[in-house]
């Protein structure tokens, strides 16, 4: 080692002149830099390419719009920035430390740049042949955070530039409480907080007064990536995030190291989101839209007070319910699953294997209730994560609604004169739809009945008797009649129509069968009551619209057929079978190769409906059934609500106008001496009753006792779902 010390010192002296070139051409460069880098310094902010700090001696953040439940209660903010602003007097110690230690530890030894990181982060940048790490003090995030429009976002030396020569005249003219201040007031902490009293609210449930020294940790681990360590989405990271921060707390000597373990061993405590305004996200979101159509910047700057229809109590029932209900299906408990499930996908996303996109790769839920009287929606889920996709599934997506259009069909048949016992064909079929291709529909077992009941069509869910009652009506008879019950998404002039292969909003179609609820009226759903300003004075007000589209007693016949499907058909091993005894109607709906599956029933005064299915359609597993996936959500729902209130719903009142004969089940006849099938009592709107009883000379319809192939109909009966094959959107 020694001799190779020598040997370069003899070099050297052998060639004087080469080492007088070598530190000139370093000097010079040196120099070059220094210059440029002091031309930069000076010229980055001339004229007006930065801002005025002055402007932050009237600093005041825009007030935020409040959004409050039915009974008041408080359920979100509505503004570019949620904030509530206190003062540096108020903010514990602990807090002050943890932000200090993690972000600038030598805040109070600069003026604003931290010479000491700038050699370390220029070296490191060298090596990475990009921006790879910056040296960002506290001063210098409230600069870029303070002025946005004119210190922006991107990587690069000018803006570095902008960054320390702003917090340099910050410093310059404010104390550094005041720099910490508005820095914590002003930084963002995921979660849709800004500042540390906002963000201890929304995750801790408490003002940031009354934090202790791991939520202070926790609240510190935010600024570097608020959304990868949010505690709600990643609690683990958070946690270990948290820990970190508290090492550095320890290594400053801000806390003991008895406190720090003590920290280090606290568990994560989260507020619950309805105590926190974290509560319906997607409900919140489209009374947003509604709210900037109506008001635009007024809403998110001038402290609007908006009053809506949700009950915070409905919507955490209906969050539990389908949750509850999607991981029982992503667990197995209902057979067989293959796909990715929510939690492996956070977990992707956690380490890195996954990234966020347009259309998420888990199963995706909706679920809505609202007032059957109002149209006033109580409660709206429209996925699964609004953090990690925003687009509303209730309000904006369209799905084919399979056989929860049916009812629709059946209602034009009873208003165009039909009754509940007409028989209608459940036979095989071949037709043309769409320019020369054939579409040949099939029933869920594959199976005939031939001529069948409409009221044991519906509540079996027959697809070929919906068909063919739907062609006897016309495909425009019943776009009409879907049109009157608020279905405005476009519905192709096709028989396939009739089993629900047109695509619909959730949001719509649920709300529709709130015409059987209330018996023929159909109200809009609407979610805004109304609208006050920071004063109390009423803005605007909610006008509910309502629409008769059947008379009562046609309604009142609907009611009573779709009674069966919760007491007999396809729902009624997830309702009536689980123990749920409310009056109530509804139907099932089970789309193409399983793809949606939904359930929409109601009682005298509230209707729910559910959806499942994966953003991009998908087989969700193998015998999907609405009944038996998506029913249950809606009957965990509708307990808790009832069990909630003390009292069930009443039932709906028989119309004096319908009438009862006793039928013959055979042939839809009156019931007499030469009828061979059973005997059940029916309703009729007066006109429409059967005149004549059976005889040697009776239509033939299916025995209740066999199928067409002779096995048991008990094999089929109320365990028959409504699966169906149908062609692809024309």
């Amino acid at each position: 080692m020694a001799r190779r010390r020598a040997a370069r010192r003899g070099f050297w002296k052998r060639h004087p002149q080469l080492m007088r070139s070598l530190l000139l051409t370093a000097t010079f460069f040196v120099a070059v830099g220094t210059g440029l880098l002091f031309s930069a310094w000076a010229l980055v902010c001339r004229g007006s390419a930065c801002p005025a700090v002055s402007t932050l001696d009237n600093y005041q953040p825009r007030q935020t719009s409040r959004i409050f439940a039915a009974d008041g209660r408080f359920v979100a903010e509505l503004g570019v920035e949620r904030r509530t602003l206190i003062t540096i007097e108020d903010i514990p110690t602990s807090v002050t430390d943890a932000f200090i230690a993690t972000e600038d530890k030598r805040f109070y030894q600069h003026a604003g740049i931290d010479w000491f990181r700038v050699p370390g982060a220029f070296i490191r940048n060298v090596q990475a042949g990009r921006w790879a790490q910056g040296f960002s003090t506290i001063s210098m995030q409230l600069a870029r955070n303070i002025f946005p429009e004119r210190i922006s976002r991107e990587k690069s030396l000018v803006r570095k530039l902008k960054e320390a020569k702003v917090a340099r005249e910050i410093e310059a003219r404010y104390s550094k409480e005041k720099v910490l201040e508005l820095y914590l007031n002003q930084i963002y902490l995921g979660n849709g907080a800004y500042g540390v009293e906002t963000a201890a609210q929304r995750y801790f449930g408490k003002s940031v007064r009354d934090v202790n020294v791991a939520e202070a940790a926790t609240l510190a681990a935010l600024p570097k990536a608020p959304e990868s360590y949010n505690p709600r989405r990643f609690p683990d990271r958070a946690i270990q995030r948290r820990n970190t921060v508290i090492e550095l707390m320890r290594r400053d000597g801000k806390i003991s190291d008895s406190d720090a373990s003590l920290a280090k061993a606290y568990p994560l405590q989260l507020a619950t989101r309805s105590a926190t305004g974290d509560v319906a996200p997607y409900f919140v979101e489209w009374v947003r839209k509604q709210l900037d159509e109506r008001f635009g910047k007024q809403l998110y700057e001038q402290g609007l007070r908006v009053y809506t229809t949700l009950d915070v109590d409905m919507q955490l029932a209906a969050e539990r319910g389908l949750e509850r209900q999607l991981q029982a299906i992503e667990s197995g408990k209902l057979g067989a699953y293959r796909h990715l499930s929510y939690e492996d996908y956070l977990a992707k996303i956690a380490s890195g294997e996954a990234r966020p996109a347009a259309e998420t790769p888990y199963l995706q839920g909706v679920f809505v209730a609202l007032d059957a009287r109002t149209g006033a929606v109580r409660a709206l889920i429209g996925g699964r994560d609004f953090a990690d996709s925003k687009f509303n599934r209730a309000t904006q997506a369209l799905r084919q609604p399979g056989s929860t259009f049916k009812p629709i069909v059946y209602a034009d048949a009873i208003h165009r004169g039909y009754a509940p016992s007409h028989l209608v064909s459940d036979s095989p079929l071949t037709l043309t739809q769409v320019g020369s291709d054939t579409w040949t529909p099939q029933n869920f077992d594959f199976e005939f009945w031939g001529p069948v009941s409409m009221r044991r069509a519906l509540y079996n869910s027959r697809n070929l008797a919906a068909i063919n009652t739907g062609r006897e009506l016309g495909e425009a008879s019943v776009i009409s009649m879907a049109r009157r019950f608020g279905l405005t998404t476009p519905i192709p002039s096709v028989p396939s129509i009739h089993i629900g292969a047109a695509g619909v909003r959730p949001l719509e179609m649920i709300a529709s069968y709130a015409t059987f609820a209330n018996l023929g009226t159909r109200p809009e759903p609407f979610g805004i009551l109304r609208v006050e300003n920071s004063r109390g004075e009423v803005l605007w007000q909610a006008s509910p619209k309502r629409t008769v589209v059947l008379p009562p007693d046609e309604s009142w016949l609907m009611v009573s057929m779709m009674k069966d499907v919760v007491q007999r058909g396809t729902a009624y091993r997830a309702t009536t079978g689980e123990g749920f005894r409310y009056p109530a109607g509804g139907k099932t709906g089970t789309t193409n190769d399983g793809a949606d599956v939904w359930f929409i029933g109601y009682t005298s005064d509230l209707v729910a409906g559910v959806w499942l299915g994966f953003d991009k359609p998908t087989k969700i597993k193998a015998n999907a059934q609405g009944g038996i996936l998506a029913a249950p959500a809606w009957t965990s729902f509708m307990t808790e609500v009832y069990r909630r209130r003390g009292n069930g719903p009443a039932d709906w009142t028989r119309p004096g106008s319908v009438i009862a004969r006793e039928i013959d089940s055979r042939t839809g006849l009156l019931s007499g001496p030469f009828c061979e099938g059973d005997s059940y009592t029916e309703y009729f709107v007066p006109g429409t009753e059967p005149v004549a009883s059976c005889g040697p000379s009776s239509p033939f319809m299916l025995p209740d006792s066999t199928t067409n192939d002779g096995r048991p109909a008990s094999t089929l009966g109320r365990d028959t779902l409504d699966v169906f094959r149908i062609p692809p959107r024309p």
